[in-house]
């Protein structure tokens, strides 16, 4: 069986629709989550390895691949699985596959070494920048993080976690949303205490 993983940050109503109407012929497998939580520990990650271990999936596409995640060491290990699987991987973006007649295809491997360290150092880069941006704020005074020693009310809470509490909505675990909202996982367990005290 031939198989699409998707990951996508943010959900969208109609992305399996749209989808399924593109790749007919491949079983989808669409994650809502940070590329930054391991392969195998998403959701459908999990579920296609499954699929994988019955025997049942012997073809998986992804559109880029950082679909797999942002983490270098990440996606080799998962590659590394599904070298052992004999599951071959065509990266749309790239046009290439990991197997050819059914051996592994060392200049897949050496591209995607590659591409992956790219999407590793864009990841660091941009929460380089994010840090800067933060101790300039400071310098000037303008930064809008909470005084150190002040508390919030539950409804401040509330209304400053809105995203949070929007992917708790959605079923995703404590850690995930800590991931995907890049804050505290206290943060994400006192959001969820009030909320829920809240809504009783």
């Amino acid at each position: 069986m031939k198989a699409r993983y998707i990951r996508v940050s943010t959900s969208n109503q109609n992305t399996e629709r749209q989808l399924v109407k593109k790749h007919p012929n491949e079983a989808l497998f669409i994650d809502v989550i940070s590329g930054t939580i391991p392969f195998k520990e998403r959701p459908k990650g999990k579920e296609l390895f499954d699929e994988i271990e019955k025997g049942l999936v012997n073809y998986i596409s992804v559109h880029s691949i950082d679909r797999l995640g942002r983490n270098l060491f990440d996606i080799l290990s998962t590659l590394e699985i599904l070298y052992e699987k004999k599951v071959n991987l065509k990266v749309d973006n790239l046009g290439i596959e990991s197997l050819v007649n059914e051996k592994p295809n060392h200049a897949f491997k050496l591209i995607i070494s590659v591409m992956a360290n790219i999407a590793e150092m864009e990841r660091e880069s941009l929460l380089e920048r994010q840090r800067e941006g933060i101790a300039i704020a400071k310098a000037k005074g303008v930064y809008k993080g909470r005084v150190k020693g002040s508390v919030e009310s539950d409804k401040d809470v509330l209304e400053r976690y809105k995203n949070v509490i929007k992917h708790l909505k959605n079923g995703q675990s404590l850690r995930n949303t800590a991931t995907l909202c890049e804050v505290s996982l206290g943060t994400v367990q006192k959001v969820k205490t009030i909320f829920f005290k809240k809504n009783l």
